[in-house]
């Protein structure tokens, strides 16, 4: 049976219909805390982290746009619009995780990132237009935060298999790569899970079929191209858009530092070492799994709470909040020497994440057209990923120069995500949260 957007769904139908995030986000948890230290394992230099992870915002960049703009004109018939997007990704998605841990050389890791973000993103983009499509308006907090909750799911349990594989004695010994065999399972699990949980959406959630007037509006789309309409789309963007990708500039810069250096500034402050002492940081980086885990648990918790306070407050005024939260606790990061109080700042960058995967997608819908939802949402995430190329080709230099520390580099984080909390509360958009339509 079809789901008309105009039809309130239940709680289960928005959990099913968001159920393959969870895989896609597994597989982003392990980019965020397993990538970069098996650079690290691989003789890379921590100058050298951001140039590395240039894959991430190029093919961002490059893919969700296109996806987008290719999803708002198909229409498969058994598969639907947005479906056969994220269903390819997740093919490719699992393919890489099995295959990186075995890689032998920094180069071949690099050019499997590449295919492995090439993948996420093609998955990522349509779940966003996705939501956007099926969900009626008075309930899309609940679509978008609900994708915050398997976000905060899938990366928790990224970040603990990386924890609980090391406790394993055996697993404890090396590849000839120098990898670390308790690295291996946490990729196969992530394999498995990429594909499993998109096919329980695929097979759940039916798409809405276009209308006689729709599908004429498909064929009059093919007439021109997908790249064609990204730049169209641009040029009439709304300003609350324009105002948005301001706030994500001076975020997600940050959260890409966050993410480079966390391991590195873990083991120096509780360790006191550096990446060079390899015992030390091999505990650093299945401690930093444990602690991203956390803050993740934290995620998927303070989602439901996020989904009340976004019917009471404006989108804005929450993400502000949020923000504001994850600022302090990157402040407060290079402070803390005891590695169990290291889980309190993330208390609030897990508030923060969770808000940042699903808030601003209730600004982005208000203000774009319901037949552009595809395009749009491949440009916010243009404003996600330009932020992270831009800290990928200025960060390095910035650190070499002024910042030396993964202590100051944390504190440069925290300082930017302070300005886009301020930042949002600026954006020209409603000041009323969503209000369910009346009975009778």
């Amino acid at each position: 049976m079809k789901v008309s957007p105009q039809v309130a769904m239940t709680l289960r139908q928005i959990m099913l219909m968001n159920f393959g995030f969870f895989g896609i986000q597994y597989s982003f948890g392990l980019q965020q805390t397993a990538i970069n230290p098996i650079f690290s394992f691989l003789n890379a230099d921590p100058g050298q982290l951001p140039i590395l992870n240039m894959a991430g915002p190029i093919t961002g960049l490059l893919v969700q746009p296109i996806i987008g703009a290719m999803s708002d004109r198909t229409w498969i018939p058994g598969l639907g619009r947005r479906r056969p997007y994220f269903l390819i990704g997740a093919i490719g998605c699992s393919l890489c995780l099995f295959i990186y841990p075995h890689v032998t050389a920094l180069w071949v890791a690099v050019l499997l990132l590449w295919l492995l973000d090439i993948s996420n993103n093609t998955a990522m983009e349509p779940f966003r237009a996705f939501i956007a499509d099926k969900v009626p308006e008075h309930q899309q907090s609940t679509g978008f935060l609900m994708q915050s909750v398997f976000t905060g799911l899938g990366i928790t349990l990224a970040n603990f298999s990386l924890y609980i594989f090391q406790q394993i004695g055996w697993l404890q010994q090396t590849s000839e790569a120098g990898i670390p065999y308790w690295v291996f399972g946490s990729f196969y699990i992530g394999a498995f899970c990429s594909i499993a949980s998109v096919l329980v959406t695929v097979f759940s959630t039916p798409e809405n079929e276009p209308t006689a007037e729709e599908f004429a509006a498909l064929k009059a789309k093919k007439e021109h191209s997908a790249i064609g309409e990204i730049f169209i789309a641009i040029k009439e963007m709304p300003f609350a858009l324009w105002q948005l990708a301001l706030v994500y500039l001076f975020q997600w810069y940050a959260l890409f530092i966050y993410w480079q250096y966390i391991s590195h500034s873990i083991v120096a402050s509780v360790w006191n070492a550096t990446a060079a002492d390899k015992a030390a940081y091999e505990q650093a980086v299945a401690w930093t799994g444990l602690v991203n885990g956390f803050y993740n648990i934290v995620t998927f918790i303070s989602a439901f709470g996020l989904m009340v306070m976004a019917k009471k407050y404006a989108a804005k005024y929450v993400h502000a909040f949020a923000v504001a939260l994850a600022a302090a606790a990157l402040l407060s990061i290079p402070h803390i020497s005891d590695k169990y109080l290291m889980f309190v700042p993330m208390i609030g960058f897990g508030i923060g994440w969770a808000s940042m995967m699903g808030v601003p997608f209730m600004i982005v819908v208000k203000a774009i057209p319901k037949e552009r939802y595809g395009v749009y949402m491949g440009i916010v995430n243009m404003m996600i990923v330009i932020p992270m190329l831009i800290q990928t080709v200025t960060f390095g230099a910035i650190y070499d120069t002024f910042l030396k520390t993964p202590a100051a580099a944390m504190t440069f984080g925290g300082v930017f995500l302070a300005i886009a909390a301020v930042l949002t509360l600026f954006i020209r958009s409603s000041n009323k949260a969503p209000e369910a339509p009346q009975a009778g």
